[in-house]
């Protein structure tokens, strides 16, 4: 796989959802944007504004896989795996560039546990608490960035992709 010099990051929970930038080169990432859920759906506006914005190279899905699953086979009927799922899909429609799934377990203690350490050193304070979803978004990032291929790449079939009358595909595929 190649390095990828841009990545968006995704932690899909039922009321938010946590955005997170990436750098391939140096596998970093940070928290960036919260983004509402309204009756189980994406702020697709609010999205599309980051893609364009930063025009990613990939997009990385948090998978809320059960602990105990081993590799990739899991219960699929889990609403909040059902949620990320369906946005991975949604999202590999709409945007011109891979998308992936990847494991996303514990990755929101290990978020409130940054966030905790960030309020302990000062350079996080009590309101950023709503952005402990892109926290969680940055940290799922780095484990894709870190080990690219334990992810799952997201596939659609040709008829299930947007036109190029959509104003993000025209957008990042223009010169």
């Amino acid at each position: 796989m190649t390095t990828m010099a841009t990545a968006l990051g995704f932690d899909v929970g039922a009321k938010r959802i946590g955005v997170a930038v990436g750098n391939g080169y140096s596998g970093t990432a940070r928290d960036l944007a919260v983004v509402d859920m309204r009756d189980e759906l994406a702020d697709w506006p609010a999205i599309d504004k980051l893609v364009r914005e930063w025009r990613p190279d990939a997009l990385v899905v948090g998978d809320p896989r059960t602990p105990g699953e081993d590799g990739r086979v899991s219960d699929l009927t889990q609403p909040s795996r059902q949620r990320a799922q369906r946005f991975a899909r949604d999202a590999a429609t709409r945007y011109p560039v891979p998308v992936w799934l990847v494991d996303e377990r514990m990755s929101s203690i290990d978020a409130a546990a940054r966030f905790a350490e960030g309020r302990s050193a000062g350079a996080r304070k009590r309101s950023g608490a709503r952005n402990l979803d892109a926290v969680a978004a940055a940290i799922i990032l780095e484990r894709w960035l870190a080990a690219p291929d334990d992810a799952d790449r997201v596939m659609v079939d040709a008829d299930d992709t947007q036109s190029a009358n959509h104003p993000v595909a025209k957008a990042s595929t223009a010169p």
